[in-house]
């Protein structure tokens, strides 16, 4: 239907005249002439759909309410009428009586879930779900149900319990019904301490004696060992199972002084140990051993050598701060070690020599220059050897 088709047609008590000219939103605005004699604006769809049919003179009649409760009861309480009151999102918020005399307000949704009950004159724990079996009494595992308890704030019903374990806690009765819940967390323990049977079994240089329960917690659950040197102690159970732990400490004490014997120190600094490569990152933000990435994005690169720690600047680019400690490594760790291998080579072909010369190297630091002192090096008596480093 056209616009001009329009005009002329009834709606109720409406014949529409004319547009009017005005708009609602992409809507044209049609005038029309109520039996009345009145006049009114009106939208082809409030027209079409009855929503407007005359001009007001006639009241609309009042439309039922799809969630009136006025006269239903629930539990206690009787619902008088509407308080005219509504919650954040417009709910209404219904004005009941209750069986005692008292008076409350409850919304659509607490009254038919259950979750109100009463005015308050009955205790909260029993307003909702007032008709649930009863569990006192029940064995549910290790656990024994004493009485009911306060619901939670979800309103679902709570029981207090005792376990064998003499502890007592409050469990919901979906969790006891359905299994999920059967004893306090000692019986899990118990489980957990003796789920594997290590008496006798042996881990390295360690025989398992006894079960230890020095905590009722899991992760601390123990057994007391015998070392084969004689010595006995208490070893968590993982250490045990992982391989984290095979002796009382005896053996890498055997170690350490074998590997002591194998490895040449000299003035506290192994040789062996400087020889070994690097990795190429250290485990810093920087992304490189000795390096450090300060707050203004410099990066300090630093070295420690014989006990001593030196600072070798602080520089813009990451290439020339790791070049920086390359170079140190080489004066100092390297250096080092090429000058005990020629001391080792030469005191082999000379002892009488190596016996009046013992092994020398010190380094000096003067601006930014380390100046090398040794006697490892081919020419026989100290050297001397100069290298700039960060300069």
């Amino acid at each position: 239907m056209n616009n001009a088709d329009f005009i002329g047609q009834r709606f109720g008590m409406l014949t529409v005249v004319e547009d009017s000219g005005e708009r609602k939103g992409n809507s044209v605005l049609w005038r029309c002439r109520c039996d009345c004699g009145g006049e009114v604006l009106a939208i082809r769809h409030q027209l079409v759909s009855g929503t407007v049919r005359n001009c007001g003179c006639v009241p609309e009649p009042a439309r039922p309410k799809v969630n009136d409760l006025v006269g239903r009861r629930f539990g206690m309480l009787t619902v008088v009428g509407d308080s005219g009151l509504r919650t954040g999102e417009g709910v209404i918020r219904w004005r009941c009586k209750c069986d005692c005399g008292g008076e409350t307000l409850a919304t659509r949704r607490q009254l038919v879930s259950g979750n109100v009950m009463s005015c308050g004159c009955v205790p909260k724990q029993y307003a909702s779900k007032s008709h649930a079996e009863d569990l006192t009494g029940r064995q549910f595992g290790e656990l024994t149900v004493l009485r009911r308890v306060e619901n939670d704030k979800a309103g679902r019903v709570r029981w207090l319990c005792r376990c064998s374990y003499g502890k007592e806690l409050t469990v919901r009765a979906l969790q006891l019904k359905s299994g999920k819940t059967r004893s306090c967390g000692c019986k899990r323990n118990s489980e957990s301490f003796n789920k594997y049977d290590l008496t006798g079994q042996r881990f390295g240089r360690l025989t398992a004696l006894y079960h230890v329960n020095k905590d009722s917690r899991v992760k601390n659950s123990y057994w007391h060992c015998r070392c084969d040197c004689g010595k006995e102690l208490d070893v968590h159970t993982e250490s045990l199972l992982r391989g984290l732990t095979q002796s009382c400490g005896c053996w890498n004490r055997e170690q350490s002084g074998k590997m002591h014997d194998h490895m040449h120190y000299q003035d506290d600094t192994c040789v062996e140990i400087l020889r070994r490569p690097c990795t190429e990152t250290g485990r810093n933000k920087a992304g490189f051993r000795g390096l450090f990435l300060m707050k203004n994005g410099k990066y300090r690169v630093s070295i420690t050598f014989r006990g001593k720690h030196y600072n070798l600047g602080s520089y813009s680019s990451f290439e020339r701060a790791v070049q920086v400690r390359l170079d140190a490594e080489e004066t100092l760790h390297m250096g080092y070690v090429k000058a005990f291998e020629e001391y080792e080579k030469r005191a082999g072909l000379d002892p009488e020599w190596a016996e009046r010369n013992p092994f020398f190297y010190r380094e000096i630091r003067t601006n930014g220059e380390f100046r090398i002192l040794t006697n490892g090096y081919e020419s026989a008596g100290r050297t001397e050897r100069t290298a700039a480093v960060g300069v």
